[in-house]
């Protein structure tokens, strides 16, 4: 079992970065790839980035890629995603989930999840 708790959202302006993290439970952090996907009301889920287990690849979904970072502390059991140049439509809850099958842009492929932290970006 692993539990995952988010945190660090909030509000930004426009061209602003949050950082936001993750935090697990469990000795088996590093066995997870981990994943972030967010949803804005009225809108289904959406992948936005994801890292295997070792830390050493990464996924990012195009409306992300370049702006925003994904990466891990097995050491701290933490998944960070740094957010840099953030615009109005990435403002959604942002839930980081842990899983160990393919394809990581999927959420099928997570198996827990967190309870979301909200980000707001304006304009």
């Amino acid at each position: 079992q692993v539990q995952l708790v988010e945190s660090g959202g909030g509000l930004v302006q426009a061209g602003g970065s949050l950082r936001l993290s993750c935090a697990a439970s469990g000795r088996t952090f590093s066995r997870y790839a981990m994943g972030w996907f967010r949803q804005a009301p009225g809108k289904e889920r959406e992948f936005v980035a994801a890292i295997s287990g070792s830390g050493g690849t990464t996924y990012y979904a195009d409306a992300v890629k370049g702006r925003f970072t994904i990466s891990r502390d097995n050491a701290k059991n933490t998944v960070y995603l740094q957010m840099n140049s953030l615009k109005p439509e990435d403002t959604a809850v942002y839930y980081c989930a842990a899983g160990d099958t393919f394809p990581y842009s999927r959420a099928e492929a997570y198996d827990y999840w967190g309870q979301g932290t909200q980000v707001t970006v304006s304009s």
